[in-house]
C-alpha cells in the first residue's frame, strides 16, 4: 500500500507540475494580450474540458505533457527574395502549418497574435513555464531543507581506519601487520568523538576538516575532540599519501580512462558520521543552484548516458544509478522510498514522505533545465528565436537597413519534427529500460 501511495504521488504530481508549467505561459500571454484558445494538460483524446471566456481548459488522455495554444505563433510568409516558389514535402508541410495558424485568427484578432508582441514580452511568455517549475522546486526542496533538513557529513567521527591502505584498495580490503598505522588511530581518536578543533582552527563542517587534513600532510598538529561530554586534546601527524582528487561536490573524480584521479595529500583515516541537519533560509539558493548544476551536467551528458542505457537494455552493463530514467523509473523510485525499501530500516513516515516530495522537487528542476535547451519545440528554442530576431533587427537598424521583420520560425519545422522524434525515441527507450533493467534505489 505504501509503495502504491508513493507511485500515486508521482502519477498525480507530474500532471500538476505540467499544468503549473503551462500556467506560467498562459498568465503572461493573457497579460500581454495574446489570444489563447486552449490550455491543455496532456495529449491525445480530450477527457474533460470547459470553456471559460475565450479559453478552453481541459485534460487529455496522455498526461505526459501539455500546451497552451496561442494564435499567431508563426508569422505571415515573407516575400520571396528570388521569386522562386519552392515545392516538395517539407515546403507543403510548412505552408500547411502557416494555413493552420492563419485559420485561428478571427476578424477581431489581428493585433492579438504571438509574433506581434515585442521580443521582451515573448521571452517572458516562453520563460514563464520553466520559471514556474523552478519556483515549485524551490518551494519543495527549500521547504525540506529548512523544515526537515538535509543529510550531510558532520564533525562526529563514524569510524577510524586501523591502517593506511592504497587509494585503489577495494572496499573489502583489510589491514596487514606490515601496513602503516593510520594517524587517527595512532592519535587515539575513537568512533563517536566530535571534532572541535584541528591545527589550531575551530571546525564547523566536515568539508573544512577534510581540507585541513589534506593540507597538513607530514605535519604534527593538535586537535581537540569531545568525548563523553569532556574535551580531550590529542596530537596527530597526517601522512602524505595518494588519495582521490575531490570534485566540487566533494566526491572523487575519475579520469577519461575510468580510473580515480589521485594526488598526494594528507591522510588521517577518519570517516564522518552523517546526520539530517536543518538549514537556514539563506542556504536555500546555494542548495538549489547546486542541484540545478548537477541536473545541467546530466542533461549535457545525455548522449553518453543514452549509450549506457542502450547497453543496459541488452544486458551489456548495469544501469547507472545516477543516470537517466523515464516516468516509469521515477514512479518506481517513489514507491521504493514510500515503502522504506530505499531508506534506512528505522525510517519514519516523515522520512518517507520527505523522500517522495524530494523526488517531485527534483523532477521540477529537471523540467526547468530541460525546457531551457535552445532547440525548438522546447521553450528555450522559442527564446533563442526571439533573441536572434532582436539581434538581427538591431544590426539592421545600426546599419540603416530596412527592418527584416520577425524571424520565420515555421521554416524550422523540419528541425522541430527531428527533435520531437529524437525525444520520442529516447522516452520510449528509457521506459523500456525501466521495465527490463530498472534502477533500484534499494540496491
Amino acid at each position: 500500500m505504501e509503495y502504491l501511495l508513493g507511485v500515486m504521488v508521482i502519477v498525480i504530481g507530474i500532471p500538476l507540475s505540467i499544468g503549473w508549467h503551462e500556467l506560467g505561459h498562459l498568465l503572461p500571454a493573457k497579460l500581454f494580450g495574446v489570444k489563447c484558445p486552449q490550455y491543455m494538460i496532456g495529449f491525445g483524446a480530450t477527457l474533460w474540458s470547459r470553456k471559460v471566456g475565450e479559453t478552453e481548459y481541459g485534460v487529455k488522455a496522455v498526461p505526459f505533457g501539455g500546451y497552451v495554444r496561442m494564435i499567431g505563433m508563426y508569422p505571415p510568409k515573407p516575400p520571396s527574395r528570388d521569386g522562386i516558389v519552392r515545392r516538395g514535402r517539407w515546403a507543403s508541410l510548412i505552408e500547411q502549418a502557416r494555413d493552420d495558424a492563419r485559420a485561428e485568427v478571427g476578424p477581431d484578432d489581428g493585433d492579438r497574435q504571438f509574433y506581434q508582441r515585442p521580443v521582451w514580452q515573448r521571452i517572458i511568455i516562453m520563460l514563464g513555464g520553466p520559471t514556474m517549475n523552478l519556483i515549485l522546486a524551490t518551494v519543495i526542496i527549500g521547504g525540506i531543507a529548512v523544515g526537515y533538513g538535509i543529510a550531510q557529513q558532520t564533525t562526529t567521527i563514524r569510524s577510524v581506519s586501523r591502517c593506511v591502505l592504497p587509494a585503489d584498495a577495494s572496499e573489502n580490503a583489510t589491514c596487514s601487520a606490515t601496513d602503516r598505522p593510520a594517524p587517527a588511530a595512532a592519535a587515539g581518536v575513537l568512533p563517536g568523538d566530535r571534532l572541535l578543533t584541528f591545527a589550531g582552527q575551530r571546525v564547523s563542517s566536515w568539508d573544512q576538516t577534510r581540507r585541513l587534513i589534506r593540507d597538513n600532510g607530514d605535519r604534527t598538529v593538535d586537535l581537540t575532540v569531545e568525548r563523553g561530554g569532556k574535551e580531550l586534546r590529542l596530537t596527530m601527524t597526517p601522512v602524505s599519501a595518494q588519495r582521490p582528487v575531490l570534485g566540487p561536490d566533494g566526491g572523487p573524480v575519475k579520469g577519461d580512462n575510468g580510473a580515480w584521479v589521485t594526488e598526494k595529500v594528507g591522510f588521517a583515516g577518519l570517516t564522518a558520521a552523517s546526520a539530517v541537519v536543518k538549514q537556514p533560509v539563506t542556504a536555500v539558493p546555494g542548495i538549489i543552484w547546486g542541484q540545478v548544476s548537477g541536473t545541467l551536467d546530466v542533461v549535457l551528458d545525455v548522449p553518453a548516458k543514452m549509450v549506457g542505457v542502450t547497453k543496459a537494455v541488452f544486458g551489456l552493463e548495469k544501469r547507472d544509478p545516477n543516470g537517466l530514467v523515464s516516468i516509469i523509473g521515477v514512479g518506481r523510485m517513489a514507491g521504493e522510498v514510500a515503502s522504506g525499501s530505499a531508506l534506512a530500516k528505522d525510517s519514519t513516515v516523515t522520512d518517507r514522505t520527505v523522500g517522495v516530495l524530494a523526488l517531485l522537487g527534483g523532477l521540477n528542476l529537471a523540467l526547468f533545465v530541460f525546457n531551457l535547451i535552445p532547440l525548438l519545440p522546447l521553450d528555450g528554442g522559442h527564446v533563442a528565436g526571439a533573441l536572434w530576431e532582436a539581434l538581427r533587427r538591431t544590426a539592421n537598424r545600426l546599419l540603416r537597413r530596412p527592418d527584416p521583420g520577425p524571424v520565420d520560425t515555421v521554416r524550422a519545422l523540419p528541425l522541430i519534427y527531428a527533435v520531437a522524434s529524437v525525444l520520442v525515441v529516447m522516452g520510449g527507450l528509457l521506459m523500456y529500460a525501466d521495465l527490463v533493467s530498472p534502477v533500484r534505489l534499494g540496491g
